[in-house]
């Protein structure tokens, strides 16, 4: 139990290197989380300081996802041996898991960060790189159709459980539960768009949608 408290440790400390704070270190202590939606992730980043900001963001947050899932579950540590008790498989789902929560809870950065949709495809770059095409396909998908980031990040959680039900169970099955633990995570964390679609004031990309208000825009 040793190595999966450790890994699991690593793993979260890597996810709370927020990329919007390393970014922002970079532009001169730029903090976009007192911004626009006070969320730190890419789409506040976009909003806010621009695209060449908001893709240093993202390659941050995915490659963070990836190194999570992908390297520390096989690192060699002299104080935590590896230990045969323990599934590689759900330790490297457990470590896939620690990255999300760091990224959303990060301690590096007063437990403020962003909702974890760039970390989750990092994981999945690792754990299974064909599950990316599905999640992307469904999010670009929605994303043109309504316009609303958050519904498309939703909607591309939410697909991740259903592709690898209808494909890869019952052999994946570790995968499958982190993707339905993931999904109702990303939920969890995006109440605040859920309540302002509802309400209403939910903001859109409208360049970027196919039908109607794009014309408006």
């Amino acid at each position: 139990m040793l190595e999966l408290a450790v890994k699991f440790l690593i793993a979260y400390f890597i996810g709370s290197v927020m990329g919007a704070m390393v970014m922002g270190r970079i532009k001169g202590g730029v903090d976009i989380r007192t911004m626009g939606s006070g969320n730190a992730g890419g789409t506040n980043a976009l909003r806010t300081q621009g695209w060449v900001f908001a893709l240093g963001v993202v390659i941050v947050d995915v490659g963070k996802g990836y190194v999570a899932a992908g390297l520390v579950p096989g690192l060699e540590l002299p104080f935590a041996a590896t230990d045969p008790r323990i599934s590689r498989a759900w330790l490297t789902i457990s470590c896939a898991a620690a990255g999300v929560v760091g990224h959303v809870w990060p301690v590096w950065h007063g437990f403020r960060g962003g909702k974890g949709a760039a970390t989750m495809v990092g994981s999945f770059l690792a754990l299974s790189p064909w599950l990316v095409v599905p999640v992307i396909l469904v999010w670009a998908l929605v994303l043109t159709l309504s316009g609303y980031v958050g519904l498309s990040t939703m909607s591309a959680g939410i697909m991740a459980p259903v592709w690898v039900g209808l494909t890869r169970l019952p052999a994946e099955q570790p995968l499958f539960i982190y993707c339905v633990l993931l999904a109702a995570y990303l939920l969890y964390t995006h109440r605040s768009n859920i309540a302002r679609m509802r309400a209403g004031t939910e903001a859109r990309m409208t360049r970027v949608m196919i039908f109607g208000p794009r014309r408006a825009g």
